[in-house]
């Protein structure tokens, strides 16, 4: 299959301000999963929070990564707070009927403000760690702390996942791990500002093996 090569623009990001970077890479890098993340305050207070620099980087041992960055003076988000001291948290996963209400928590509440209580969020007790999940969100995964990551200003929290609650009308067949992904409804976001996409148009391609490949190319020769 042939292809027509587009005209192309590089950008030097070393040479560019970090909004200029940050700008070009939210608009790039999409559609981006959504952690929307539960974490204990050291009262007992429950933060939660959105984060789309997110994303499963393997299954053995499963394991979670976000990035929560800091606060303009440098100092870290409650989310990043809260896991340095207890551990834990719940990555919610979002779907298109519960943006609004993700998109709320983005607000900047002072710490301490617990953002389920000012919105009216209603939380279910974690089954394997102490953190609260989303009572309405479609999956929750109950993670672990594993490390935190400081690269520059970027802070990156790995987890692993402990557990994973789906909506039931989702699993297929639990003994067979089929789960239907259509059903979670979930939600993207795109770029850096109010842009999001969701899950619903989407198309399937099988794997080729690489005999099949050579077969095929046999026959085209």
């Amino acid at each position: 299959m042939a292809f027509s090569p587009s005209p192309m623009t590089h950008f030097d990001l070393g040479a560019l301000p970090a909004a200029a970077r940050y700008k070009l890479l939210t608009a790039t890098v999409v559609p981006r999963p959504i952690a929307w993340v539960c974490t204990l305050g050291e009262d007992g207070h429950v933060n939660l929070a959105p984060y789309s620099f997110f994303g499963l980087m393997g299954s053995d041992p499963p394991v979670v990564a976000f990035a929560p960055g800091d606060r303009p003076d440098g100092t870290p988000k409650d989310t990043a707070r809260n896991i340095g001291a207890g551990g834990t948290f719940t990555v919610n996963l979002v779907s298109a009927d519960l943006a609004p209400l993700m998109n709320a928590t983005a607000t900047d509440f002072p710490y301490g403000h617990a953002e389920p209580g000012a919105l009216g969020i209603a939380l279910e007790p974690g089954r394997q760690v102490p953190t609260p999940r989303v009572q309405a969100a479609p999956a929750a995964l109950e993670c672990r702390e594993v490390q935190t990551l400081t690269i520059g200003r970027t802070r990156i929290i790995l987890g692993e996942v402990l557990g994973l609650t789906l909506r039931s009308d989702a699993v297929q067949d639990a003994a067979r791990w089929h789960i239907d992904t259509a059903r979670l409804d979930l939600v993207g976001r795109l770029g850096g500002g109010g842009g999001y996409a969701t899950t619903r148009d989407t198309f399937s391609l099988d794997r080729v093996s690489f005999e099949a490949w050579q077969a095929g190319q046999d026959r085209e020769g």
